[in-house]
Formats: C-alpha cells, structure tokens, sequence
C-alpha cells in the first residue's frame, strides 16, 4: 500500500474512489489492519502535540496541513516517545522524588477516536468531539479523571484509591472494572455501561442520590433520574475499534449519532425515512458520506452538503 495514499485516508483527505482502495487493502488482511491501526494512533497522537512539532521545522504555519504535521511526527516520533515514557517511568516508579502532577487535557476531533494508558496503568478509549482531563501523576487518595464526550474505560484495580470519572453533575466511582461513559454536554446526554466488575453512578458529591450497576447492565438520566436497562446491542462498543455499529436502529437515530460523531447538521426534508430501520457497521474514517451512499441503497432519497455550514440536507 501507498504510504501516502494511507495517509491521506486516515486525514480523511482520499477520494470515495481511494477510500475504497485502502478499506479493501484492509480488509485484506490482519497485518494491514495492525498497520492501519498503528499509523492512526500516530496521527491522533500528533493532533495532541501539534505545537511541539510545529516548533522543530521552520515552515510558516499558513502552509502547514494535517498532511505536513503528520509527515513530520513519522521523523520524530522515535524519540518523542522514547523521551515521553522515560518520563512516565521516573513519574510512576521514582521513589526518591515526588513529582509535581501536571494536569493534561486532550481533545479528539469529529471523526477520529484515540486510546492511552494512563500513570496507574489503566487503559482509555476516548470517542470523537470528546474532551478528557487528566493528572500525569494520580493522588495518594484517589483518581479523578473528567470527561466531556465519550469514553470506554478498562481501569487497574487499586482497593486504596477509587477510579472517579466526573461528568458534568454526574460521576462514575469504580476500584478497577470495564465500563463506558456517554456524557456530551452539548447534547445533554448521560449513560453508562457496565461490561465487568461493579461501578457506582450518582450526582457528583451527592452519595445520596446514586446506585450501584451490576454487569450487562447500564444507566441513563430520564428527566432527571437514573433509569437502569440491560446491554442489548454490544456491538456499540466497537467505536473503540474505529467501527459506527446501528443494530436495529431508525435512520433518523442513525442520524442523530452521525451529526454528534462527524459535527455536521441534517436538515430531514423526506420525513418518510426517519423511522425506517437497519442494521450494520461503519468505519469512522469512512465519513458521512459513505454511510448515506449505503443508506440510499435500501432507502429512497438524495441528500446534499453544504460544506460552509456543515449541514446535510435530506431530500
């Protein structure tokens, strides 16, 4: 495969004819998917440390694109990431020296998911438009970690120290369990899900008001109160693969996740398809455009994009 071609799919700056060049090249077989996998996580991680790159070359800005940076982390990324878990290793293991914990916010475009591994070893899985705080260096007492967007959670079990996930007015409180947290403010939502272990869910400071979820189970705000359901459609989990997964859902709940994912608006003019049902699966780098192309398929309608405001009109 093209590295360059590769590349460009993964900024999402392919054509639909290139796009379905790589999907195949993919398809074909693991070791392209691990290193389709590998090469993505490079570039989410240069989305993060875009300013320390930008700092290496003497480029003007105005000429720089996702493309340029990208390029650029593949030259450094051998020793930026040498020098950051030298760093994580002295932060986590010293002994002899207490480390100043800095607080570290990333944030993850529309259209993109990212993973990391936080100080004490637990693993997160953040979604697109998510934004999540968190300390390089968690306290004696606990760790508290915040979230605005979505994010799948596999923390490291610490009977001492409590894993805190606060969302806006709500928090997940676990000692080490598998768990995903929908809470985008701009939508209103909250719900969790558990896959392992037990959590705590409740109203941030508020012990009152909360309840303990067991697993295959999840929680979601209803007019104000937690409302407890059975995991249905597991195969929602698999955003943190990179995959949009619809299991029996209306097109018009299908748009409703695609305009949260993809930060684009639907303007629904043929009303007959919004209750219409269908089953299955995306990749996130495919974009918007893919899915309606599918969707018209099995369902009559055209749509149009108006780039400069970001709206989809359904006609």
């Amino acid at each position: 495969m093209d590295k360059e071609l590769l590349q460009q799919y993964i900024i999402g700056d392919a054509t639909q004819e290139e796009k379905e060049v790589v999907a195949s090249w993919i398809d074909a077989d693991e070791s392209n998917m691990k290193e389709y996998l590998a090469l993505r996580k490079l570039y989410v991680f240069t989305l993060w440390n875009k300013d320390q790159i930008q700092a290496s070359s003497a480029v003007s800005h105005s000429k720089k694109s996702s493309l340029y940076y990208f390029r650029e982390a593949l030259k450094i990324a051998a020793v930026f990431i040498f020098a950051f878990f030298i760093a994580y290793f002295c932060i986590y293991y010293s002994q002899t020296a207490r480390q100043k914990s800095v607080l570290q916010t990333i944030y993850v475009p529309a259209g993109q998911h990212a993973e990391l591994t936080l100080a004490d070893g637990t693993h997160v899985w953040l979604n697109a438009k998510t934004k999540f705080s968190f300390p390089t260096n968690f306290e004696v007492s606990n760790r508290n970690v915040s979230l605005d967007g979505e994010a799948y959670f596999d923390v490291t079990h610490d009977s001492k120290r409590p894993f805190i996930v606060k969302a806006g007015k709500y928090s997940v409180q676990v000692y080490g369990t598998e768990f995903n947290v929908n809470a985008y403010s701009g939508k209103s939502i909250f719900e969790t899900a558990l896959l392992k272990g037990s959590v705590r869910v409740g109203e941030t400071n508020k012990r009152a008001n909360s309840l303990m979820l067991q697993p295959g189970y999840k929680v979601a705000v209803k007019n104000d109160r937690f409302v407890k359901s059975p995991i249905t459609q597991y195969s929602y989990f698999k955003w943190k693969e990179g995959l949009i997964c619809f299991d029996d859902n209306t097109i018009g709940e299908m748009l409703n996740k695609l305009e949260l994912y993809f930060d684009v608006h639907f303007i629904i003019k043929n009303a007959h398809i919004i209750n219409q049902r269908y089953t299955g699966k995306f990749r996130g780098n495919d974009g918007v455009e893919q899915v309606l192309k599918t969707l018209q398929l099995r369902s009559k309608f055209k749509y149009e994009f108006d780039d400069d405001r970001d709206v989809v009109t359904i006609n």
